[in-house]
């Protein structure tokens, strides 16, 4: 019987892992630069993290992979993380909540049921979460770090989408809905269903040149910030501090030359987001995505405290780099041949080698010397003979600081 994977699942060879890390390097440099500091969550968590009001949408809740922890301490029903957000709040709440800034990034990986099989039910992002800071000075911080990554890989013709959840939310209430269907239809347009509000109008047809307006909402600052404040002025004006909002981040996005949109209906996301949500797409591929937060911390038990966060799609982007032209220079690479008796030397010969800041292997039967820069053979006369590859030359050395030497050279 042939060996399979598990639908849904990939490996990553050797060519991906190169990849792979680039972009974990580019992304942790760049969230250091900005005083970010790195942490890791467990990959298990309690279910109940994630069921709470204010967490996830029950169609994204509908796709985790939940067990019985019968072995445990709890008893508890436990998830595969589905998300990275929910799991840094928790770690602020149990171990950070006297911090008045906390200023995080992290690595993970996390899961999501796929019924086909065909896409990943593994995947691995990068996040930064900003808590303890207002908007719009941390919105714009967090879209800044993630536009840096990317320009750090060398990816361009990004296009953000920009939203805003409190928006969102202030024309359902005005709308006359209750509280259940309001978080129902809210969930609706996160998970995707551009066409609910729409639906609405035929319910409410004395707002339906104001719900009309707000679908067809798109463009830049520039061209309908003051259509937004007319539109919204007499009618909903609980909804100017999220216009104000929402445009400040854009104007700021358009000063710095970046292609972006408003786009009030492509809002999805997470139930969590109460303020600004942006979407990075190259081309019609998601990515990254992110937003504001504010009350999910206090939701889940801590304090209240303003925050905001995104994440990078880290299998997507490894079909978008080229890691040869980001890859650093690296030193040369050695082969390091000993005839049977002289085993040790060829290991104490590679380990002087690493040392000295090359990459050094030995021997081990399969290796081609067409894959190294240089080759070290270990003879009785002469001790060892260095052959540059390149060049097709062969130099003697009697030492192995001899040889250091004429490699420097």
């Amino acid at each position: 019987m042939k060996i399979q994977r598990s639908k849904g699942t990939r490996d990553l060879s050797p060519q991906d892992m190169v990849s792979f890390r680039l972009i974990e390097s580019a992304f942790r440099e760049c969230c250091q630069k900005w005083g970010y500091q790195e942490v890791k969550t467990p990959t298990l968590e309690y279910l109940h993290l994630f069921t709470a009001t204010g967490t996830l949408t029950p169609s994204m809740l509908s796709k985790v992979y939940s067990f019985l922890d019968w072995d445990g301490w709890s008893g508890e029903r436990v998830v595969l993380r589905p998300d990275g957000t929910i799991p840094i709040s928790r770690l602020y709440i149990d171990s950070m909540a006297k911090e008045k800034l906390a200023k995080l990034f992290y690595v993970a990986n996390i899961f999501m049921f796929e019924t086909t099989g065909k896409k990943s039910r593994e995947r691995w992002q990068c996040g930064a979460e900003l808590i303890g800071a207002r908007p719009p000075l941390a919105d714009i911080e967090l879209v800044t770090l993630a536009l840096e990554v990317l320009r750090e890989l060398k990816i361009e013709g990004i296009e953000l989408r920009v939203s805003h959840a409190g928006l969102i939310k202030a024309l359902l209430a005005r709308l006359g809905l209750s509280a259940e269907e309001q978080t129902r239809m809210f969930d609706q347009i996160l998970d995707g269903d551009m066409k609910a509000l729409d639906k609405l109008k035929l319910k409410r047809p004395e707002l339906e040149k104001t719900i009309g307006s707000l679908l067809e909402l798109k463009g830049k600052p520039s061209g309908f910030s003051q259509e937004l404040k007319e539109l919204f002025s007499e009618e909903l004006p609980e909804c100017k501090p999220y216009i104000d909002n929402c445009t400040k981040i854009a104007e700021f996005l358009e000063a710095m030359g970046c292609d972006y949109q408003i786009d009030i209906a492509s809002g999805r996301g997470f139930e969590y987001y109460t303020g600004v949500i942006f979407q990075i797409f190259k081309g019609e591929e998601k990515i990254g995505g992110g937003g504001r937060y504010d009350a999910l911390i206090p939701s889940m038990g801590g304090r209240d405290v303003p925050a905001s966060g995104f994440a990078l799609y880290l299998e997507r982007l490894m079909a978008l780099i080229k890691p040869k032209a980001l890859a650093e220079p690296q030193p040369p690479r050695i082969l390091v041949r000993a005839d049977g008796g002289k085993i040790r030397e060829g290991f104490d010969i590679a380990n002087r080698l690493h040392k000295a800041g090359y990459r050094a292997e030995c021997y081990l039967g399969a290796q081609r010397d067409a894959d190294f820069d240089w080759t070290v053979d270990i003879k009785d006369k002469p001790k060892l003979t260095l052959t540059d590859r390149a060049k097709k030359q062969k130099v003697t050395a009697q030492t192995v600081d001899e040889l250091l030497s004429l490699l420097r050279k």
